[in-house]
């Protein structure tokens, strides 16, 4: 895991870091799933297949979540206790910008309510979702900053996980343009 940006913004820190997102030792990691909650490929296999069958087992359970909302699960053997299944967009579906605002929201929302003071997300819907990856980490950076600034949090950490050098660069451009505390 290494660090690559870090932005303070009322009293969160926000971090970029380069690594795995399954081995985070945060409350909750977030994962990019489809609204099934089929975990078989990209960061949803490999969550399933780092912390056991019992993360599908409970996610067929819920059966099904709307694109821009999401779900609970434990985390099975994940450092993590819980994962947050969150239903990004798929490019070309329409409204998506929305939607991945939506999407981004939901899971604070769900963290806050949980009591949660640590999460870590990926690029939700950069992957095989298509979403520009320079729209989507906007998006991600901005709703996250929002959400902070409108809204009394538990969350004081906020890590998101990358591995694609292109995301890299545009994570760390959005959150050097925020309005970070000293």
């Amino acid at each position: 895991m290494s660090v690559l940006e870090q932005v303070r913004v009322k009293g969160t820190l926000i971090r970029l870091i380069t690594g795995d997102l399954t081995e985070s030792p945060a409350d909750a990691i977030v994962n990019a799933a489809n609204s099934r909650l089929q975990h078989g490929g990209g960061v949803a296999g490999a969550i399933v297949r780092k912390g056991g069958e019992v993360i599908q087992d409970e996610s067929n359970l819920i059966g099904y979540v709307p694109v821009g909302q999401c779900a609970l699960t434990t985390g099975g053997r994940l450092k993590a206790r819980f994962v947050i299944h969150t239903v990004g967009p798929r490019w070309g579906e329409g409204n998506e910008e929305e939607k991945l605002r939506s999407a981004v929201t939901s899971t604070l929302h769900l963290a806050t309510q949980r009591g949660f003071s640590h999460i870590a997300m990926p690029a939700i819907s950069a992957g095989i979702f298509g979403f520009p990856k320079e729209r989507c980490s906007q998006i991600i950076v901005e709703t996250i900053a929002s959400f902070i600034s409108s809204n009394e949090t538990s969350l004081k950490n906020i890590d998101i996980y990358l591995m694609d050098e292109e995301l890299v660069s545009l994570f760390q451009k959005h959150l050097r343009s925020l309005p970070g505390e000293a």
